[in-house]
């Protein structure tokens, strides 16, 4: 599933020269017509976003990374839970009050027809077969993997039954128990295979709804030519890429993942967000945000990121913490990460008056 991530990229980046250069039938902000000291002092801004989002970025990804160096960060330990619970707050109330409430704007904007775009509800519709196609995706990536490891596991576990049979052959009590011995290894490796299998799946699917969103948020800032824009997305993103990123990390660091594909993964996180700004500096003389094809495209891939990323946060961060067994029978964590969740959704939240 890593391999989708490139092609996914690409494909984002080579729409939006389309989706610029529509005509629009409204009337275009004033604030791309500036002149050209002023477009040097908006770009000064852009360029520290790139720098700011990207370190913010780097460093929240990695920190869960590097968990066995930072004693608190490890998996095994309680503060994990409630850092998990703070990013997965993140990530939903950026979902349910940054994303959908924009996507919403977008399809129902007066520059669309009002048939069929403000008669029916796309941004909830597109939202929500989003999230089942997030279900989907899961339960038949968790199943066809699971499906795959069963089988393998019974392939080697009756290669080494033949090989004691052979080498044995003399200890009849020996291949007798072999059976037994082997169909509780085979339970064992199952259970642990068919939870990191499981885990690897939300990071991959994770990381796919955060992509598109990063990438159109940042074409958003780098667009924009507005300073009074500019500053309230550069403290909201630096601030939810720095979180999102813990949240993705963790997930990542569960996986264990190889070292190639863990980096690929992390380094993906930090500059989809850099990337899209710059694509939006380089169109920002020729980018009309309210034009029809721009307004449709950003709209319907705005609901699809929320759609994945509130499917994300609720079932497998918050759901599969939350009824952990660690968490249950210890109430002292349990109201930690409950707390940490709404510090972390409270937060994200109150950056919506800014940005």
């Amino acid at each position: 599933m890593i391999r989708i991530f490139i092609p996914t990229c690409c494909f984002l980046i080579l729409l939006f020269p389309q989706i610029v250069l529509s005509e629009c039938t409204c009337e275009i902000d004033s604030d791309n017509n500036i002149d050209s000291n002023e477009f040097s002092s908006v770009s000064k801004y852009k360029v520290s976003s790139i720098a700011a989002i990207l370190i913010c970025g780097a460093v929240g990804v990695s920190l869960p990374l590097f968990g066995n160096k930072i004693e608190a960060l490890r998996p095994e330990n309680d503060i994990f839970f409630m850092i998990k619970a703070f990013a997965a707050g993140v990530i939903l109330a950026t979902s349910f009050i940054h994303i959908l409430p924009e996507a919403f704007d977008h399809l129902t904007s007066p520059c669309l027809d009002q048939n069929p775009w403000r008669n029916f509800p796309f941004a909830g519709f597109i939202a929500m077969v989003s999230s089942i196609g997030t279900l989907m995706v899961d339960s038949f990536a968790t199943g066809f993997y699971k499906r795959q490891h069963r089988k393998q596991v019974v392939a080697d576990d009756v290669d080494v039954e033949r090989s004691s049979s052979v080498v044995d052959d003399h200890s009849h009590s020996h291949v007798h128990l072999h059976p037994h011995a082997s169909a509780a290894s085979l339970d064992n490796q199952d259970l642990s295979s068919s939870e990191l299998i499981r885990r690897r799946i939300i990071s991959q699917v994770l990381e796919l709804g955060i992509l598109v969103h990063s990438l159109i948020i940042g074409i958003s800032l780098g667009a924009s030519n507005s300073v009074q824009v500019i500053k309230p997305l550069l403290v909201a993103l630096s601030f939810h890429q720095f979180f999102e990123g813990m949240g993705l990390g963790g997930c990542i660091a569960q996986a264990k993942f190889k070292s190639k594909s863990t980096a690929m993964m992390a380094i993906f996180f930090s500059l989809t967000t850099p990337i899209g700004i710059g694509i939006g500096m380089a169109i920002s003389r020729i980018y009309k945000e309210n034009s029809p094809t721009a307004l449709i495209v950003e709209g319907s891939l705005n609901s699809t990121s929320s759609g994945i990323l509130i499917y994300m946060a609720l079932v497998d961060l918050l759901a599969a913490d939350f009824m952990n067994p660690k968490l249950l029978n210890n109430f002292r964590i349990l109201l930690g990460a409950n707390v940490s969740l709404l510090l972390g959704a409270g937060c994200m939240s109150v950056l919506a008056k800014w940005a």
